[in-house]
């Protein structure tokens, strides 16, 4: 940092530095324009637009069968909830129901995908501080998960195994005893990340008080899911809106009331051990029955307007539709939880120094395409 001397005491001047675009200093493709004094930051604003791809305009031109493709390709770490979210919008809007069988699947693909989500964020997060080992072990149990997903529909990342009207294909005969294998085995790892890293007191330090965010703040910003729970701020859609089989199921939503860094780590520590309990509870249970309702070729929506929102890894995600009646959307916008999420951070980061504004942005957990749509 330059200085300048006035009187004997040094005073020093504002700078201004990028943090990225380059990919592994913020989990995608997204420039911070830091203003610093030191090692005080004064302002983070963030620019966007290195990955934009236009996917609500390309929806315009594509059938709803083709708009499920792409939402994978926004948050791809909650591809198979992104995928269910489209899907039940088009069925609510035709009101088609579908089979409990379809319902009981696509929970435990959608928790599965929540775990896998929560596994690379929690090694990631890890690494981010210095903590080099949880990026293997995170990236080892996801690994687990991965494979049944590739057993499943042939894709380990953009799944497109949800469909209008149920499924691309139904469960493979490996898939409850690969699912129950994976469960026994990640109950005995949450101890071990809890061991590695939840209790470690450099990452405590690191991270405790640190990017404090209130509960009226994260209402008034909008933010969703782990972020805005952290807060104490009761927002999960699976407990006040749910879909699928959620309303079959008992589990608890991770509350903090703390509001910092830790506060939005332990919250989603909480939360693989609620997805891991409504595994369970259904695992066993799958119904009998199709794994796809017929619908027609060239699916039209009726005329009018339909929203649909699911909790996916990061949190609320709406699928707003107005149709005209024909194949394909006049208009579909996504309410994604990534931009509400990050538009906190000068927020909670100004004051900070720039180390913590690593840990901040890893408990913000982004995902740069579900922003930059």
């Amino acid at each position: 940092m330059e200085t300048t001397v006035v009187n004997n005491n040094f005073k020093s001047e504002e700078y201004f530095i990028n943090m990225g675009p380059q990919h592994p200093a913020t989990h995608g493709v997204l420039r911070l324009l830091l203003t610093i004094d030191g090692e005080i930051i004064k302002k983070v604003d963030p620019d966007l637009g290195y990955i934009h791809r236009s996917i609500e305009k390309m929806c315009e031109r594509d059938s709803y069968q083709q708009i499920v493709h792409l939402t994978d390709r926004m948050d791809y770490l909650s591809a198979n909830i992104n995928n269910e979210a489209v899907c039940l919008a088009v069925e609510n809007a035709l009101q088609l129901e579908v089979t409990d069988r379809i319902k009981v699947i696509r929970t435990i693909i959608g928790e599965l995908t929540r775990i896998a989500s929560h596994c690379l964020w929690w090694g990631v997060m890890g690494m981010d501080v210095g903590a080099l080992t949880t990026y293997f072990y995170g990236f080892r149990d996801r690994e687990m998960i991965n494979d049944i997903f590739e057993e499943t529909c042939g894709a380990r990342l953009t799944m497109n195994y949800n469909v209008p009207g149920g499924l691309m294909f139904d469960i493979h005969p490996n898939f409850v005893k690969r699912v129950k294998d994976f469960v026994a085995h990640f109950k005995t790892k949450i101890p071990e990340y809890d061991r590695l890293l939840s209790n470690n007191v450099i990452f405590q330090k690191r991270t405790m008080g640190v990017g404090v965010l209130s509960k009226e703040d994260a209402i008034s910003f909008g933010v969703s899911g782990p972020v805005g729970r952290a807060s104490g701020y009761s927002c999960d859609v699976r407990k006040h809106h749910p879909y699928s089989a959620l309303d079959q199921v008992t589990f608890k939503e991770a509350l903090r009331t703390e509001g910092d860094t830790y506060a939005r780590y332990q919250v989603r520590i909480q939360e693989m051990w609620e997805s891991l309990s409504i595994i369970e509870q259904l695992i066993d249970n799958i119904p009998e029955g199709d794994f796809r309702v017929q619908t027609n070729a060239v699916i039209k929506l009726p005329k009018g307007e339909y929203y649909q929102k699911v909790e996916t890894a990061r949190g609320e995600l709406g699928v707003y539709i107005i149709s005209t009646g024909t194949k394909n959307p006049y208009r579909l916008k996504f309410r994604s939880p990534g931009f509400s999420n990050l538009s906190v951070l000068n927020h909670i980061a100004v004051g900070s120094k720039i180390a913590d504004l690593v840990a901040i942005m890893a408990t913000l957990d982004l995902v740069i395409p579900d922003i930059d749509r």
